[in-house]
Formats: C-alpha cells, sequence, structure tokens
C-alpha cells in the first residue's frame, strides 16, 4: 500500500483554475480548484476532490489537499475551501488554517 508521500501528484493549472491529479494501482484521483479575485487578493476555490471507492482510507485525497496547500504557501495565495473534505482537513491541521480564505 502507498504512503500518502509515495503519491505521486500532477498538476494542470491556467489561469481560470486547474486540477491536482494522482494515479494509484492505475485508477485517477483528483481536485480540481478555480482562481478567483476578491478585494484585490488572489484566491484558490478549491471545488472538488474525487477519489474513487477503491482508494478510499489510502490517504490519497489527504495528499492531494496537502499538495494544493503546499502550492498555495509557495505562491501566497489563501484558499477557499468549497469542497467539504477540503475544508475538513484544512480546519484540522493548525497549520493550514491560516491560509483558510471565507
Amino acid at each position: 500500500m502507498k504512503r500518502m508521500t509515495d503519491i505521486p501528484i500532477t498538476r494542470e493549472d491556467d489561469i481560470l483554475g486547474g486540477r491536482y491529479a494522482a494515479i494509484v494501482d492505475g485508477v485517477e484521483s483528483e481536485l480540481t480548484y478555480s482562481r478567483i479575485k476578491r478585494h484585490g487578493q488572489k484566491l484558490i476555490v478549491a471545488d472538488h476532490t474525487g477519489v474513487p471507492r477503491q482508494l478510499s482510507g489510502r490517504g490519497v485525497g489527504l495528499a492531494l489537499v496537502k499538495r494544493a496547500v503546499e502550492d498555495a504557501k509557495a505562491e501566497g495565495v489563501k484558499i477557499v475551501p468549497a469542497c467539504s473534505f477540503v475544508r475538513v482537513h484544512m480546519e484540522r491541521n493548525k497549520d493550514w488554517r491560516g491560509l483558510i480564505a471565507e
């Protein structure tokens, strides 16, 4: 079983948004996002996290969230966690809470 740190994640990005994708055992999971500006601040809206049932419980979804958070930190943007999965994990991790934009 792959651990979260062993999961390769790719990013597709453009001016409107993009997605993070992970392929584990030939099965793809993704976290999609949109880009917005609010009050002059650039934000990433985490729209949806999709992990197929056969990968459930293997840390794939959390690995996708972690990568999105790392990129947001590096790019100096905050995340609007519209996806409940992203919101729960960002709120649980005290180091990530400062990146939540409301």
